[in-house]
C-alpha cells in the first residue's frame, strides 16, 4: 500500500525553507524571514481530541484531571485540556510525537477536521481586537483560559496561554478546516501594521520550552 501524505489546509503567502514529514504530516519548521514577532504558526498537525460524556469526572485524559468549570484550562506535560461545557472537553497535544486516540467511544479525533494556529509575541491582542469583540485582557481572567466565540465571524475555541498589559502574549485557536484560506488571509491582513509574519513550528517549540 502506497504511503500517504497529510497536508494542512493553511497556505501562507511565503514558502517554508525547512520542512519535515511527521506521522504522515508535512510540517513547516522554518520560514526565510520570520521577523521578531508577532508570529503566526500553523500547528494543524498537532493531535486534537474531542471528549463528550455526561460524566466527564470519570475520565483522566493523559492522566490529567479535567478542569471543573467551562472556560478553565490545564496545561501539563505538553498537553492542554480545555473545559467547554458540562459534557464536553477538548485535548490538544503540544509536545511532538505520535499520539494514539484513546479506545473509549467518548473520544473523537478532530485533528483533520479542524485547523490549529498559534499567535505569539508583541501586539497579539492588538491584532485580535481587529478580528473579534472577545475580551482577552479582562483583568479577572488569569491565563490560561478558554474563550469560545466568533473570530472573523467564524466559531472558534481560543486559548490565551499568557498575556501582558502591553498587548503581548500567546494564544492558540482552532476552527473548522474549511475556513482556513479566508481566516489566514484575514488574520495576516489585520496584522500588517504590526509586522505579523508566518513562522515555522521551531518558533513555537522554542516558546513552549520556555513556557513549561
Amino acid at each position: 500500500m502506497a504511503d500517504f501524505q497529510r497536508q494542512s489546509p493553511v497556505r501562507f503567502n511565503t514558502a517554508a525553507i525547512e520542512t519535515e514529514s511527521r506521522d504522515h504530516w508535512l510540517v513547516s519548521s522554518k520560514y526565510a524571514d520570520e521577523g521578531n514577532g508577532p508570529h503566526l504558526v500553523d500547528l494543524s498537525h498537532i493531535p486534537r481530541w474531542d471528549l463528550q460524556d455526561a460524566n466527564l469526572a470519570s475520565f483522566r485524559p493523559c492522566k490529567i484531571d479535567i478542569p471543573q468549570s467551562p472556560g478553565e484550562c490545564i496545561v501539563k506535560d505538553g498537553v492542554i485540556i480545555n473545559r467547554m461545557n458540562r459534557t464536553q472537553t477538548v485535548i490538544w497535544h503540544l509536545a511532538s510525537g505520535t499520539k494514539q486516540s484513546p479506545p473509549e467511544n467518548a473520544y473523537t479525533d478532530v485533528t483533520e477536521a479542524t485547523v490549529l494556529l498559534a499567535m505569539l509575541g508583541p501586539h497579539v491582542f492588538s491584532v485580535m481586537e481587529k478580528l473579534t469583540s472577545l475580551d482577552f485582557l479582562n483583568p479577572p481572567k488569569t491565563a490560561p483560559f478558554l474563550l469560545q466565540g466568533p473570530l472573523c465571524h467564524v466559531p472558534c475555541q481560543i486559548v490565551t496561554l499568557e498575556k501582558t498589559t502591553e498587548g503581548a502574549g500567546s494564544i492558540l485557536f482552532t476552527f473548522p478546516r474549511g475556513y482556513a484560506y479566508d481566516m489566514v488571509n484575514a488574520i495576516l491582513e489585520a496584522g500588517v501594521e504590526f509586522a505579523l509574519r508566518p513562522a515555522g513550528e521551531n518558533i513555537f517549540l522554542d516558546w513552549l520550552q520556555s513556557y513549561v
